[in-house]
């Protein structure tokens, strides 16, 4: 049976590294660099050198990870704050 695990070399910080990842990490990743404009190694750079521990494959995943968390919460708590707005000015009106 394949690994689900992949493992990949990258340059970052002008020095070559591997990272294993699952490939639904790898495709996250990617997808995340190609909706910013920037290169699968300028974002591993990035997220290289804001981790605060673990190693950098745990470190991709949570970025991942919150990432995508993010992209579904943050519409419904805006969902509701507009819901609260639209029930604030009636609720501070003097009848």
């Amino acid at each position: 049976m394949k690994s689900p695990v992949v493992k990949r070399s990258l340059v970052i910080a002008n020095h070559k590294t591997s990272v294993s990842l699952e490939d639904a990490f790898w495709k996250g990743l990617k997808d995340i660099a190609n909706d910013r404009g920037v290169s699968l190694s300028d974002l591993v750079a990035t997220i290289d050198t804001e981790r605060m521990h673990g190693n950098l494959s745990s470190a991709i995943r949570l970025f991942v990870l919150d990432h995508y968390r993010n992209r579904t919460v943050l519409p419904a708590v805006e969902k509701q704050r507009d819901q609260i707005a639209r029930v604030q000015p009636s609720a501070l009106r003097a009848d």
